[in-house]
């Protein structure tokens, strides 16, 4: 991997003191209709620290990074994001924190009709940033991901590893203050899931950008436990046993609508809770 610059690309908005703790889940519940989604979950991410959702299909873990965007509203609890309640914010108070937050869809969702250069600049050409600056930040987004060279290519032209890649330097342009992905490596064959994730892990030690990220994949989270991006080598590597390092990385599972574990890694792999056991078996 290319070596890492530090982004120039601040954005047009003030900048502010950190909050206190980047995403704060308050005793929050929703249901739609008969079928509960969440009951009483509760949670924070700290600044820095990237936190693994985890848990079987339909157990509400992609619908957390949309009550996190505002784009749902629970029917009890709160919900603070960067400071704010979302859950008594206005629409356009919504929007102006989501010019702070990154999101990483599933299977990409890049704009076919779209250049590599018009999907990753998509928000700056939006808000009427002249080209060449949109030209420098877009080309410096692709060499985070290794993908320069594809700037004028359009979405149909990529592997489904490299559209994930683009949509990465997509939700990182405006340097967020918080990064949500939503199943990054759904899809993908283990070789290319690894490298997404390594991705991933330099964005969390080099810049140390606070995320939410789910995942179905048990690897990806074993990854992210046991890996550190070194900067000098300029590549993910593994920790070694005994090695002074820890990577600011933690986990929660979900399961019927619950949070049945919220910790680190080390308190994951001791856990005595028996569905817990069975499913990292």
């Amino acid at each position: 991997m290319s070596t890492p610059e530090a982004p120039s690309y601040a954005g047009s908005l003030a900048v502010e003191p950190a909050p206190q703790r980047i995403v704060v889940f308050d005793n929050v519940s929703l249901a739609f209709e008969e079928n509960r989604v969440l009951e009483g979950v509760s949670f924070h991410l700290e600044p820095g620290e990237t936190k693994m959702l985890l848990g079987v299909a339909g157990t509400g873990k992609t619908i957390i990074l949309k009550l996190a965007l505002g784009l749902l509203k629970p029917d009890r609890g709160r919900i603070q994001v960067l400071g704010h309640d979302v859950t008594r914010m206005r629409e356009q108070e919504l929007f102006e924190m989501r010019r702070k937050i990154g999101m990483v869809f599933q299977e990409s969702a890049l704009f076919d009709s779209l250049t590599v250069k018009e999907n990753v600049g998509y928000r700056l050409i939006e808000e009427g940033m002249p080209e060449p600056e949109v030209e420098g930040r877009v080309r410096e987004a692709l060499r985070f991901v290794e993908l320069e060279d594809t700037v004028n290519m359009f979405p149909a032209e990529l592997s489904g590893g490299m559209r994930q890649r683009v949509a990465i330097a997509r939700a990182i342009i405006t340097q967020p203050e918080v990064l949500l992905y939503d199943s990054p490596t759904a899809g993908l064959d283990p070789i290319t899931s690894t490298t997404i994730i390594e991705l991933v892990v330099k964005q969390r030690d080099v810049y140390h950008t606070s995320a939410l990220l789910v995942t179905h994949r048990l690897q990806d989270a074993f990854i992210m436990a046991s890996h550190c991006f070194d900067q000098q080598a300029n590549r993910m590597r593994p920790i070694a046993s005994g090695e002074p390092v820890e990577v600011n990385t933690s986990f929660i599972i979900l399961r019927d609508a619950k949070v049945i574990f919220d910790g680190t890694a080390a308190e994951l792999a001791g856990s005595r809770d028996e569905y817990i056991r069975e499913y990292l078996s």
